[in-house]
Formats: C-alpha cells, structure tokens, sequence
C-alpha cells in the first residue's frame, strides 16, 4: 500500500509540478527571433466550447459503455438478472461470475479508446478527431484508476475482479504501479494530436503558446464539462456524482496542462469548430436519454 501510495502522489503531484516548474523556467520560453510569432492569436472560443460539450458526450458515452458491458455479461450468465440505470447497475440472484463480470466494463472502456485511438489516423475533420481523443481519454482514465482503486480495495469493481482470479497482493501492487505509470504516458500520447487541431501554426509554435493553446482546447474544456456532466449523474450519492468526473477529468489533464510546452507537433491540421448549437442539442438530446430512459432502470 505504501508503494501505491508514493506512486499515487507522484503521478498525481509531484510529476505534473516538475513539468510545470520547468515549463515556468526562464529557459523552457527562450524562443529566438525567427520562430517567437509576431502577435498573439486570438483565443478560438468556438473551439473551447465544442471541445467541452464533445467532453460531456464523450464521457457520459464512455460511462455507458462501461455500465452496459457490466449488464451484459451478467444478463447471460444463468441466475443473474442484471438492470441498467443512468449512473450504476445492479442485480439479482446469485452467480460465482458476477465478481468477475465486475471487471468487463473497464475493460471495453480500454477497448473503445484503442479503437477511437486507432480511427484518428482516418479523419481530418476537427470536431471529429476532439470526440474521437475525448472517447479514448475517457475510455482510458475511466478504466486506468480502478485498476488501482480495486488493489486496494475489494469491494471495488476491478477489485472484485482481481479477486475472483485469486491475485495475490503483490500482483494487485505490480498491476496498480503500471496502470500509474501508463497514466502520463497515455495523457501525453493524446496532448500531441489536441495540439495538432490548432488552425494557425502560431498557436503552437512556442512552449508559451502551447500551453496557452493546451488550456484552450483541454484543461478549461474539461474543467466545464466535468460540471455538465453532473446532471447526467444525479440523483445518487455526493461521492459517485462528483468524485469520479472529477478524478476522470483531472489526472490526465494535469500532464496535458503541464507537459503541452515541451512537446513537438508535426503540424497544424484545425478545419474550424462545428456549430455549438447543434453539439449543445446533441447534449440535451443525451441528457434527455440518461434521466428519462436510464434512470428508472432497464432490466435484462
């Protein structure tokens, strides 16, 4: 536990303030006279937006996929009656494969971001290259954390899991320290193609623009969607409703943030934000779905 713990402040703390720190430092900004640009590029605030309303699509789409393929594997085990709601699910009767079953929804979350990974190659479109880097952020750091919440807890989903496959404690501390040490690298390996969906190669040509351009399009997308998502979620406990938007969005984003000066993009490849309005009815449209369908609860 003391393991996790150390590994948990360093990815969480200690990792993001040394890049931050060097970014801040006088020698991370020195840029020379042919490639600091002229003038400042306006804020792109119709990029802002559509990246926080695709952030609350993307993430409330990935928690469905993560409840639905906890359902599923339970409504085709024998005994099992599982039942979908808007922000959890549960079940009756009784099956030893329930516990393991608790693991699949992480699972096809990981699953849906390599695959969302794996379609940016194919478009060039940029709202669609945003929800595409949103699903597989979500996807990821929706599964990352619970590998490391079920190592230390056994009445967590993954936890439940591990133990139903018999993981001693030291497996559950080895699969925690790597599910953390793959946090910054997979926050990074999707910092570069956020940095890629700039219009103007003005806006990231030095560290001091990509980190402005990095706030732009991800930390303060992020910070408004974690506040649209929460009507998605109630009614239900403070802890659930909260804390795990909050964790989703804050552990990547912080090695975005704070690692978006030093990093090197090929090239600027922005095609222009969609109409908000259109992205804000997909997200009512949604809303809509979650409290009207989900929430009473769709048994299998």
């Amino acid at each position: 536990m003391v393991a996790i713990a150390t590994a948990v402040a360093i990815v969480l703390v200690a990792g993001p303030a040394v890049l931050a720190a060097a970014g801040l430092s006088g020698k991370s900004h020195q840029t020379s006279a042919a490639t600091k640009p002229a003038t400042k590029p306006d804020w792109d605030v119709a990029l802002t937006i559509n990246s926080a309303l695709l952030y609350t699509i993307a993430f409330n789409l990935t928690f469905f996929i993560q409840e639905l393929f906890l359902v599923l594997p339970k409504a085709m085990t024998p005994g099992l009656h599982p039942t979908l709601f808007h922000n959890n699910h549960s079940w009756n009767g009784d099956n030893p494969l329930a516990a393991l079953f608790q693991g699949t929804g992480a699972v096809a979350t990981v699953l849906t971001a390599l695959a969302c990974a794996a379609l940016l190659r194919k478009t060039s479109s940029t709202p669609l290259r945003l929800f595409l880097i949103w699903m597989a952020y979500c996807g990821l750091f929706m599964a990352l954390p619970q590998v490391v919440i079920g190592a230390l807890s056994s009445g967590s989903d993954v936890g439940m899991a591990m133990d139903y496959l018999q993981l001693g404690a030291t497996t559950k501390t080895i699969a925690a320290l790597l599910a953390l040490a793959v946090m910054p690298l997979a926050a990074t390996w999707l910092a570069r193609p956020l940095l890629a969906l700039a219009d103007n190669p003005a806006r990231i040509a030095t560290p001091g623009t990509r980190t402005r351009f990095m706030f732009q399009v991800a930390t303060l997308p992020v910070i408004l969607g974690t506040l649209l998502v929460i009507p998605f979620r109630v009614p239900r406990e403070a802890i659930e409703v909260v804390l795990l938007p909050v964790l989703v969005g804050l552990i990547g984003i912080v090695w975005m943030q704070t690692g978006a000066w030093r990093l090197r993009v090929p090239a600027a490849r922005g095609t222009g934000a969609a109409s908000n309005l259109k992205l804000l009815l997909a997200v009512v449209a949604l809303l809509l779905v979650f409290q009207l369908l989900l929430r009473p609860g769709i048994a299998f």
